[in-house]
């Protein structure tokens, strides 16, 4: 494996910082902004438990959001991947814990693609389960004043595309071995529609979340599919 820049080596216990990539997929379904990545924008380039926050944009594009993402996989060599999307009509901050094997998308994507019943990638397993630590997440975003929940579906649109596309990443890539990802799902901000949060909350949430993530030993890295 070709060792990362030094500013790209994952953190060990000499204190050596490390980088966590945050994602937030462009506006779309009519939408002018997107939260996702104005949350994503608002972290980029701050520090969380001496690493670094690299925030950036995927395309809400079924053909190319994985191509993207491997892009920033490459070049930042992250500890802590979480991607983050929009889930209209939600009043809470969403940690999801399962990404399946499947398109199936109920609108097309921003370059008018609307596949269904297709596999995210052929010949991988049927599910992936997150491996941050949800629970642990979710109360300490609670507690820090932003109303979080757990989901067991990430929907079947791109985000779950990407989630999916994600963890498969992490579980088979040799050089991505000990990061952890996973996906969270915001509401609207406000002005947008109801229910809504202030963008202020869901970067204090999401930068929280990280916080835990970065502090919990890694457990499990691939899905069970014996237990989804």
């Amino acid at each position: 494996m070709v060792t990362p820049a030094p500013h790209q080596r994952r953190p060990d216990m000499t204190g050596e910082r490390g980088t966590v990539l945050v994602t937030g997929f462009d506006p779309f379904d009519g939408y002018s902004v997107n939260p996702a990545l104005l949350v994503a924008t608002a972290l980029h380039r701050r520090q969380v438990a001496r690493c670094h926050i690299v925030g950036a944009e995927l395309p809400t594009v079924f053909a190319t959001a994985l191509q993207r993402l491997d892009q920033l996989l490459a070049r930042y060599r992250p500890v802590l991947v979480i991607c983050l999307g929009l889930a209209a009509g939600r009043a809470t901050l969403r940690l999801e814990r399962v990404a399946i094997n499947r398109d199936d998308a109920r609108r097309p994507d921003n370059s008018g693609a609307q596949p269904t019943g297709q596999a995210v990638i052929d010949g991988a397993p049927s599910a992936y389960l997150s491996t941050l630590p949800l629970e642990a997440m979710q109360r300490a975003m609670t507690a820090a004043g932003v109303p979080t929940d757990t989901s067991q579906s990430a929907g079947s649109f791109v985000c779950n595309h990407v989630f999916f596309g994600l963890m498969h990443r992490l579980a088979t890539n040799p050089e991505l071995q000990g990061a952890r990802g996973g996906f969270v799902h915001l509401p609207l901000l406000l002005g947008q529609g109801r229910p809504c949060m202030p963008l202020t909350q869901m970067v204090h949430g999401i930068r929280t979340g990280i916080r835990v993530a970065l502090n919990i030993p890694h457990q499990t890295q691939a899905a069970d599919d014996a237990h989804i």
